[in-house]
């Protein structure tokens, strides 16, 4: 397999396979919001259109980076969503890297969402898919976030199967500056077990595969096995 690492910026043309990297933490946020019980997560470009669409919809629950804010729900933490209960509900998610990503390849075949917690079930649709080239895009830190390129090269390599041995990439990501701040406090809208959380491998047995339904891009928890997105879970506890 092909496999390319590419920041936001360095997109020039729409890949036809793309893995979307946020570890720390969008990605990690929306499987545990699947884990929770949610239907669906709603990828909004900017804050206003996630109020906007909120006040659509007073019952999808709206989540973004940083401290909370008037009109949202929830904030971009996996340690603070993984008490709260989201069965059958929309969540609109809004964060400065992973949905951003997200959007930038909407016109690609297939997009996947990735962290750690959704490594394996990630590599297996590749596998399956038998990709020749993935474009992994590395959303933070400009594509130099050492979590996201620990995390884009570990997924590459098990969709390979080139790669048996994780710890070498989670302590890469163990040892990024986005977990130091977390760990340090010095991000607001965190948890203290943020970090642990986002290093949880193969925590979920779902891949998170995002398409454009009508004008909007709307990620899904998929089997991994067929690409095809599965009923909502019930909600799980920590």
């Amino acid at each position: 397999m092909d496999a390319r690492f590419l920041a936001i910026d360095e997109l020039t043309a729409p890949p036809s396979i793309a893995v979307v990297v946020d570890v720390m933490r969008a990605c990690t946020v929306a499987a545990w919001a699947f884990a929770q019980g949610a239907e669906k997560i709603v990828l909004a470009a900017s804050l206003d259109e996630a109020l906007a669409l909120k006040a659509r919809h007073p019952d999808w629950v709206a989540l973004k980076d940083g401290p909370a804010a008037p009109g949202f729900d929830a904030v971009n933490s996996p340690g603070l969503l993984r008490s709260t209960d989201l069965g059958g509900r929309t969540v609109v998610q809004k964060t400065t890297a992973g949905t951003v990503g997200a959007l930038a390849v909407k016109e690609a075949s297939l997009v996947l969402c990735a962290g750690f917690v959704v490594a394996e079930a990630t590599a297996r649709i590749l596998r399956a898919r038998g990709c020749d080239e993935v474009t992994f895009v590395v959303t933070g830190e400009g594509g130099r976030a050492d979590e996201d390129l620990a995390c884009a090269r570990y997924i590459a390599g098990r969709a390979d199967e080139t790669v048996t041995d994780a710890a070498p990439f989670l302590r890469r990501a163990a040892t990024s500056r986005t977990a130091t701040e977390l760990t340090e406090g010095v991000r607001q809208g965190a948890h203290p077990d943020d970090v642990a959380l986002c290093l949880e491998l193969d925590r979920f047995p779902f891949a998170l595969v995002a398409a454009q339904e009508d004008s909007l891009m709307v990620l899904r928890a998929a089997d991994s096995a067929s690409v095809h997105p599965v009923h909502p879970v019930h909600p799980v506890h920590p």
